[in-house]
């Protein structure tokens, strides 16, 4: 991974309001502990870590975002391989934050992966 490296997140139906992604989709859940699950896009594209998430792991998505590693770490927030439960794995890190810091730090990522758009979208053709 670089700087430049696209992290992919699976948006979660619920998480999507209006057309619109809430923030939720960058704030780890208390199953996380704090630490949010991404694709490495170096690894793997878009559509595909959507496949894995849905077909394989029989989980539920409307299509993924995406933040760079420099997002991240502008936000104070490590990005760390994980490739135990598969090699493309990998952890955004909010241990150590107030739930306070990780809505700030989620609403930033939020706002930097809707402004590079859809990545994949169910139904769409990019």
């Amino acid at each position: 991974m670089n700087a430049d490296t696209l992290l992919h997140r699976k948006v979660h139906p619920s998480w999507v309001q209006q057309d619109r992604v809430t923030s939720q989709v960058f704030r780890p859940t208390p199953k996380d502990e704090k630490r949010l699950s991404v694709y490495d896009g170096d690894q793997i594209t878009a559509e595909a870590a959507w496949n894995h998430y849905t077909n394989d792991l029989g989980h539920v998505s409307a299509g993924v975002l995406a933040v760079t590693v420099a997002e991240c770490v502008t936000q104070q927030l490590p990005v760390v391989p994980d490739p135990a439960p598969f090699p493309e794995h990998v952890l955004i890190d909010f241990t150590g934050l107030a739930e306070s810091e990780i809505k700030q730090k989620a609403k930033h990522l939020r706002g930097a992966a809707q402004r590079r758009g859809w990545q994949y979208r169910v139904g769409d053709s990019l």
